[in-house]
C-alpha cells in the first residue's frame, strides 16, 4: 500500500509499505478515507520534537471503514465508519485514572506512538475508535479532532456568552475555535489573522469579525481570548488586548519561549490557561459537526492524495492557504 512515512527532521518521503497483517487482540484495522494534516504535523516536520519511531506513517486526524477485527472486539462490525481520537494513553497513571487521558504520564498520539492516517490503512486500539453514524460526509467527519480540541479550548476559557471573544490565528484551531463559538450561539467573535484571505474565509463562514491584534482594532474590554497561532510575537501582542482580570488560552504549538514581564501578569492579574489535546469532547465534536456540516465544509482548503502529502506541508509551512484544513483522500 501507499503511505507518507516520517524518517527525521524534514525528511518526509512517499513509500510503498506492507499493509497491516491480522490486527492483534484489542485492535482494528481501517481503510483510510480521509485524513487532515494538522499544524503539529507540521511542526514535528520542521523539529524533529516529537520523532520516538523512524520511519512511522504521520497522521493523527483520520477516519475510515473497519476491515478486521482483533480478538475481544466484539462491539463493532466489518465496515462500520469510525473516527479516530489522536490521543495514545496508557490508561493506568493517576491521570488517566482521573478519565484525564490527555495528561497521561506517559502520553503519545497516533502517527507517532503509533502508525497513523497518511496511508491507506492503518491499526488502532478498539478503545480509540469512535463510531460514526449518518450521511456526514468524510471530509467534514475528518475535523472532528481539530473540532474537539478548539471545543476544549473553548471550555476551560468559559467566556461569558455575551463578552466579546479575541482569537489570534485563523489556522485549523482559530478557525475552529470560531466555528465552536458561532455554533454555541456566540456573536461577538474577533479574529486576528495575516492571511488576509483565510481570515476573509473564517469570518463569512462564522459571523466573525476582523481585527488587528493592538488594542486600538481588537476593542476595549476584552476578557477573553485564545492563542492559536504558536507565534511568541503574536502572544505578546495578545496580552497587551487583554483587560485586567482577563484570560488567555494558549492552544497553539509555541515555537521559542516568551519573553513575559510577570509583574503585568501579576498587576492586571491575567490568567494564562493551558489547553492540551481534549478531555472528553469528541463525541460533542463529531455532533456539533453533523450540526453545521454546510458552514465546515466551506473551511476545507483542499482535498489531496497522498503522493501531493510532502507538497502540501512545504506549501502550508510557507502560510499558502485560502481555507483552514488540507484533507488527505487515500
Amino acid at each position: 500500500m501507499k503511505a507518507v512515512r516520517l524518517y527525521a527532521k524534514g525528511d518526509l518521503r512517499v513509500e510503498e509499505i506492507a499493509a497491516p497483517t491480522a490486527p492483534p487482540p484489542g485492535w482494528v484495522n481501517i481503510a483510510v478515507t480521509a485524513a487532515g494534516i494538522c499544524g503539529s504535523d507540521l511542526h514535528n516536520y520542521r523539529t524533529g520534537q516529537w520523532i520516538t519511531r523512524s520511519p512511522s506513517v504521520p497522521g493523527h486526524e483520520l477516519i475510515g471503514r473497519v476491515t478486521a477485527l482483533g480478538a475481544g472486539v466484539v462491539d463493532l462490525t466489518i465496515g462500520e465508519r469510525v473516527v479516530a481520537d489522536s490521543r495514545f494513553w496508557c490508561g493506568q497513571c493517576p491521570a488517566c485514572r482521573a478519565g484525564n487521558h490527555h495528561l497521561c504520564a506517559s502520553l503519545g498520539f497516533v502517527g507517532e506512538a503509533c502508525d497513523g492516517g497518511f496511508a491507506q490503512h492503518t491499526s488502532l486500539p478498539r478503545r480509540l475508535l469512535h463510531r460514526l453514524t449518518g450521511d456526514l460526509p468524510d471530509e467534514v467527519a475528518v475535523m472532528a479532532e481539530p473540532v474537539a480540541v478548539a471545543l476544549h479550548a473553548v471550555r476551560r476559557l468559559q467566556p461569558d456568552h455575551d463578552a466579546p471573544v479575541l482569537i489570534a490565528g485563523c489556522g485549523p484551531i482559530g478557525g475552529l475555535a470560531a466555528l465552536v463559538l458561532s455554533g454555541m450561539g456566540h456573536r461577538d467573535i474577533r479574529v486576528a489573522d495575516r492571511n488576509a484571505s483565510r481570515l476573509a474565509r473564517v469570518c463569512a463562514v462564522t459571523g466573525a469579525s476582523p481585527v488587528a491584534l493592538e488594542p486600538a482594532s481588537a476593542g476595549p474590554g476584552i476578557l477573553f481570548a485564545i492563542e492559536a497561532t504558536g507565534s511568541t510575537a503574536a502572544l505578546g501582542s495578545l496580552t497587551g488586548c487583554v483587560a485586567g482580570g482577563g484570560a488567555i488560552a494558549l492552544v497553539g504549538i509555541m515555537h521559542g519561549t516568551i519573553d513575559l514581564d510577570p509583574n503585568m501578569l501579576v498587576e492586571r492579574e491575567v490568567s494564562l490557561i493551558g489547553c492540551h489535546a481534549f478531555r472528553d469532547e469528541l463525541p460533542e465534536a463529531i455532533a456539533l459537526l453533523a450540526r453545521m456540516a454546510p458552514q465546515a465544509r466551506q473551511l476545507i482548503d483542499r482535498e489531496i492524495t497522498i503522493f501531493e502529502v510532502p507538497q502540501a506541508y512545504e506549501r502550508l509551512i510557507a502560510g499558502d492557504s485560502e481555507g483552514l484544513k488540507t484533507v488527505v483522500r487515500p
